[in-house]
C-alpha cells in the first residue's frame, strides 16, 4: 500500500467531517506561463499542470495505479528549464508522478537516467517502478466523499525540490504540499547518491521496515530519517513516518481542483 493509499484511510477517521478541511488555511499561488496540453478523447476530471523551473532539464512521469485507468499520453514529455505542460487525468484515479533528471540514450539504446530512472529503462516508463533517490508526488482523485487526497513523499529518497498545489473553484481552502528545502549539499555522506534513504543505502531490514521489523512501533526512524524529516517537514522519510503523532499532519485532501506542481520552486513557495 503507497503513502497516498494509507492516508487515504487514516486521514478519514481523524476528519469525521468535511468541515475539518475547509477550516484549513490556504496557500494559493497563480501561474500565467500557457501549457502545452495532452489529451485524449476519454473523461477526465482533474488537470495536472507541470512546471520545470530547475536550470536543466527533467523528463516527468505519470504512472497509474494497479487498477486505474492510464493517463493518456502516448510522448515522453520534456521539459526544458521555464516550460510547463498539462495532462489530464481520468475520474477516480490514483497514481504517481516524479521528474527524472539527466537522461539519455546510452550506446545499446536504451533511456537512462542519472536519478528517477524506470526500473524497465524505458523511456515511456510503462508500469514500471522508479528507481531510488526520487522524490514524487502521490494523487488519490476522487475517492471517497468526492475527496482528492495527495502528497508529497521522500520514503524512497529526494533528487529534486517538488511543490504541489491545489486550485481549486470550489469552497474549500486546499493547502499546498512541498519538499523543497531538501537536503541538497548536506546530505548524510553514506547517503549519497542524489539523496537515498537508509533503506535504499543500506538494504537492511531495520531500515526499510521489513522482515522483524514490520509490526508498527518497532521500526523506529534513524538518525539520517530524521535528517531528512528535518529538511522536508510535509514529506515522510519512512514507512510510519506519517504515525508519528509529534509531527506534522503529512495528510492532504481537497475537492474539485486541478493541481499544479513544480519542479525546483523558489524556497519561499514552501508551505513549512
Amino acid at each position: 500500500m503507497s503513502y497516498t493509499q494509507k492516508i487515504y484511510e487514516s486521514t478519514l477517521e481523524k476528519l469525521g467531517t468535511w468541515d475539518c478541511f475547509v477550516s484549513r488555511s490556504c496557500f494559493l499561488s497563480k501561474f500565467f506561463a500557457p501549457p502545452f496540453c495532452l489529451s485524449a478523447a476519454g473523461v477526465y476530471s482533474t488537470k495536472l499542470k507541470l512546471e520545470n523551473q530547475c536550470s536543466y532539464t527533467v523528463w516527468p512521469r505519470v504512472v497509474s495505479g494497479n487498477g486505474t485507468r492510464p493517463v493518456a499520453t502516448t510522448t515522453t514529455l520534456t521539459l526544458e528549464p521555464g516550460e510547463s505542460a498539462s495532462i489530464f487525468i481520468p475520474a477516480s484515479w490514483f497514481g504517481q508522478l516524479w521528474a527524472r533528471t539527466r537522461c539519455s540514450y546510452d550506446f545499446t539504446g536504451r533511456f537512462t537516467c542519472l536519478t528517477g530512472d524506470c526500473d524497465n529503462r524505458s523511456a515511456k516508463c510503462d508500469s514500471a517502478q522508479t528507481v531510488p533517490p526520487v522524490t514524487v508526488a502521490e494523487f488519490n482523485i476522487s475517492g471517497n466523499a468526492g475527496l482528492d487526497f495527495y502528497g508529497v513523499s521522500a520514503p524512497r529518497g529526494y533528487n529534486l525540490a517538488m511543490l504541489v498545489v491545489p486550485q481549486s473553484d470550489g469552497e474549500a481552502n486546499c493547502m499546498a504540499t512541498a519538499c523543497v528545502n531538501g537536503p541538497n549539499g548536506g546530505c548524510p555522506y553514506e547517503t549519497r547518491g542524489s539523496c537515498n534513504t537508509t533503506c535504499f543505502a543500506f538494504g537492511d531490514p531495520k531500515n526499510c521496515c521489513n522482515g522483524g521489523y514490520v509490526p508498527r512501533g518497532v521500526c523506529k526512524p534513524s538518525e539520517y530519517s530524521l535528517y531528512f524529516g528535518s529538511r522536508c517537514p510535509w514529506a515522510p522519510s519512512y514507512v510510519y513516518d506519517e504515525n508519528d503523532g509529534k509531527k506534522k499532519n503529512r495528510a492532504f485532501a481537497c475537492s474539485m481542483a486541478d493541481y499544479l506542481i513544480t519542479f525546483c520552486p523558489h524556497p519561499s513557495l514552501a508551505t513549512g
